[in-house]
């Protein structure tokens, strides 16, 4: 019965381990909304997204609260055409 508490309990650990270093790596992405210049092209046309694009969409993730909460970028981030490049790369959307 030892065994098996212990078992659980460094099961336990490690589990809370791998999730604080998961919670690390989301802070360690430096918000910036020049990182999305793959975009551009995307956000002002009807043309589709690059992997590019999508790539830092998804590395951006974490910041989008920031930038809608930005008086000076809100607009953009919440336009028609973003929400679809978004939704296009397969990045769900944040609710702040």
């Amino acid at each position: 019965m030892k065994n098996l508490s212990f078992t659980s309990l460094h099961l336990l650990v490690v589990a809370m381990a791998a999730l604080l270093t998961g919670a690390r790596l989301a802070e360690a992405v430096t918000c910036s909304t020049m990182e999305l210049s793959p975009c551009i092209g995307a956000f002002t046309s009807t043309a589709p997204p690059s992997a590019a694009c999508c790539s830092k969409l998804k590395e951006q993730q974490p910041c989008f609260c920031g930038y809608i909460k930005n008086p000076k970028l809100g607009a953009y981030v919440k336009s028609p055409r973003a929400k679809t490049v978004i939704s296009t790369c397969g990045v769900s959307f944040p609710k702040c």
